[in-house]
């Protein structure tokens, strides 16, 4: 945290050229990213440990603590964050917009603030550094303030960031209710009522979720994260939304001792449904920063659903399996972060090569960028949840919790949980999809525009911070079973009960939820059966299509030469989500006439939410404001006047 801050404030202080001045401190930065990686990693197997700082007001000191949960976020906050300032050190050097030095200061700073909510112990420090990270994620957000959309988008995340920042200081006030003392001890050791601890989980799902992006309050997201340069939008999306996470997760299991199993149910239900909804608007995007947007609030609802099956089976007494969920939730939170960073960094590469965003002027890049193209790929697979990569393995576990949750003694939640299973199916399956989509459209194919074949892949330092994310994602993808063993005693820390039992039934190769009659999953299995069908494969090919035959073109239907507006396009993927769900969306569409010289065929999607719930509630407060505005004469004469009314109908009322 000090280290960043140091950097930053150096980074303002030693005037250097562009180029050298991303070149130095981001990458010093990578090395307090790799730095931070292995304190966490070292947080895991100790006992919680705190201190208090010699900082804050009088009376009021910093008290921060490093306990397995908080070391968890902090092994994911390093682990990104190193590879997003490698890949910056590159990035900002050749443009990225921004004065460098301010864009350095930042940027360091958002990573410090980060740091300081993870490892808080009091309600002082930790609204502190959540504003802290809300201001520099902001001004970061806008580092392109001339242009007006970015301007808008800034606004509307500041807004949506402090109306949660409200009901966050308003849980943290019910959980010190009756007593002075502002640490988390003190609200751990709080006896609440079951109405007042009620009132701090809404409050806590509310705030925590405006930052995440839980549905409705995830309105900025599309916003802000098309308006940042791409390194913000990957630390934005892969490590902000997950100090949300750890936010909500800290209040729900940790300062709240007793768990009623209904807020299961509401943050289950809340979870399906951003899953869903951000499921189906990726599928329906035709800009690349958008879709990956759209499929953060995806991810994220699917954590929450995970931490809200959690919280069911821990209301119950079923520690067991709210471990089991509490580890597909914890694993799919390091997963996201992982590969959502990878694709954020890939597509800032495809935008610094071809000035393009759009999908529509995009196509055949894995030709141009092929180290680009090979790491998105395996970035892509992962986040469609095929095997052997980590992105199956946190769904997979996920799956295992919901299929095992008929033993739960409400008859209710039996009947409701197998139709949440069947919607997470479903937005899972549309996750894939939009991958598809997204991987197809960018690099497959033909280049869509001329200028794409000027286009240049990365360098050393990008390579390496990709690499280093895509290393990530196939290890954790063939070794489960070991992270889930490192990660053992965050599950003692908030339920009481681990998986040391379940996983001593496997191995590195096998991993068991469970128990092993019930299902287990081999990621080794699973990859030597995919290279043994591509090697079969290309052994019958290469037996049924000796290399020594003739080639000729292939037939093209009498088409004459096929080109680039014969593949199928961005649109074209999302017309069958269009179809299914439009009586949902809010779709507009222009249809040319037939006597057009120039026919062009235009659609367009709104979110139905904004349309719906916030443009009335602003057309309100636009209509308030301008009445209140009325009364606003600017004479000093009509004020006195206000005021002697005023005094008069206190009068009244007191007499």
């Amino acid at each position: 945290m000090v280290y960043w801050i140091a950097l930053g404030a150096a980074g303002v202080a030693i005037p250097l050229e562009r180029a050298v001045h991303a070149r130095v401190f981001f990458t010093l930065g990578t090395l307090g990213g790799l730095l931070l990686t292995g304190v966490g990693l070292a947080g895991l197997s100790g006992w919680p440990q705190s201190a208090v700082l010699g900082l804050g007001l009088p009376d009021l000191p910093f008290h921060v603590r490093i306990d397995p949960l908080s070391s968890f976020f902090l092994l994911l906050l390093g682990a990104a964050g190193a590879a997003v300032s490698a890949f910056s050190a590159e990035y900002f050097q050749r443009g990225g917009g921004g004065e460098i030095r301010l864009v350095c200061l930042l940027y360091h700073v958002f990573l410090a603030a980060m740091t300081m909510v993870l490892i808080a112990d009091d309600a002082y420090l930790f609204m502190l550094a959540w504003e802290t990270m809300a201001l520099a994620s902001y001004f970061l957000v806008i580092t392109d303030h001339r242009i007006a959309e970015i301007r808008r988008a800034g606004f509307i995340y500041f807004l949506v960031a402090h109306l949660g920042a409200i009901a966050i200081l308003l849980a943290f006030g019910l959980l010190q209710l009756g007593q002075w003392d502002y640490t988390f001890e003190a609200m751990r050791n709080t006896s609440l009522g079951t109405q007042w601890s009620a009132a701090v989980f809404v409050l806590a799902l509310i705030g925590f979720g405006a930052k995440a992006g839980f549905l409705p309050l995830h309105v900025w997201l599309p916003e802000a994260h098309p308006a940042a340069p791409s390194p913000v939008s990957a630390l934005m999306s892969g490590v902000m939304l997950k100090t949300a996470i750890y936010g909500f997760l800290r209040v729900s299991f940790d300062l709240l001792q007793n768990q009623v199993w209904w807020w299961g149910v509401v943050a289950l239900a809340v979870g399906l449904a951003t899953a869903f909804y951000g499921a189906v608007f990726a599928a329906l995007q035709t800009d690349m920063k958008r879709l990956l947007a759209y499929s953060s609030i995806e991810n994220i609802g699917i954590v929450l659903a995970g931490a809200g099956l959690a919280l069911v089976f821990h209301a119950y007494g079923m520690d067991l399996l709210a471990a089991l969920a509490l580890a597909a939730t914890l694993l799919h939170c390091l997963n996201h972060a992982l590969f959502k960073t990878l694709l954020f960094l890939a597509t800032g590469a495809v935008m610094h090569a071809t000035s393009q965003r759009s999908l529509g002027k995009l196509g055949g890049l894995i030709r141009r960028m092929p180290w680009v193209a090979g790491l998105a790929l395996i970035g892509t697979l992962a986040i469609a949840g095929l095997p052997p990569l980590n992105g199956f393995v946190s769904e997979w576990l996920l799956f295992q919790s919901f299929l095992l949750s008929p033993s739960l003694p409400n008859s209710y939640l039996n009947m409701f949980i197998p139709i949440g299973t069947a919607l997470l199916a479903l937005a899972v399956a549309l996750s894939s999809y939009v991958m598809v989509k997204f991987f197809g459209i960018v690099f497959l194919g033909l280049p869509r525009e001329e200028s794409l074949h000027e286009a240049h892949d990365i360098g050393l330092a990008a390579r390496i911070a990709m690499g280093w994310l895509a290393l990530w994602c196939v290890l954790i993808g063939l070794a489960p079973v070991l992270f889930l063993r490192t990660l053992d005693p965050v599950f003692q820390t908030l339920v009481g009960t681990g998986l040391r039992d379940s996983l001593a039934r496997s191995n590195w190769t096998f991993l068991t939820a469970v128990a092993p009659e019930q299902a287990s999953y081999s990621a080794l299995a699973f990859l030597l059966v995919i290279v043994l069908v591509i090697v079969i494969v290309a052994m019958l090919l290469r037996r049924w299509f000796p290399v020594d035959r003739r080639r000729a073109p292939a037939w093209d239907c009498g088409f004459g030469k096929l080109d680039a507006r014969m593949q199928d396009s961005a649109e074209g993927y999302g017309q069958p989500v269009k179809q299914i769900f439009q009586v949902f969306l809010r779709l507009e569409r222009h249809h040319p006439s037939p006597f057009d010289r120039q026919p062009r065929y235009h659609s367009r999607i709104e979110d139905p939410v904004w349309e719906r719930l916030y443009l009335p509630v602003a057309r309100g407060v636009e209509r308030l404001a301008s009445i209140i505005g009325a009364v606003q004469h600017g004479r000093i004469a009509i004020y006195l006047v206000y005021s002697f009314v005023t005094l008069l109908l206190l009068l009244v009322v007191i007499l």
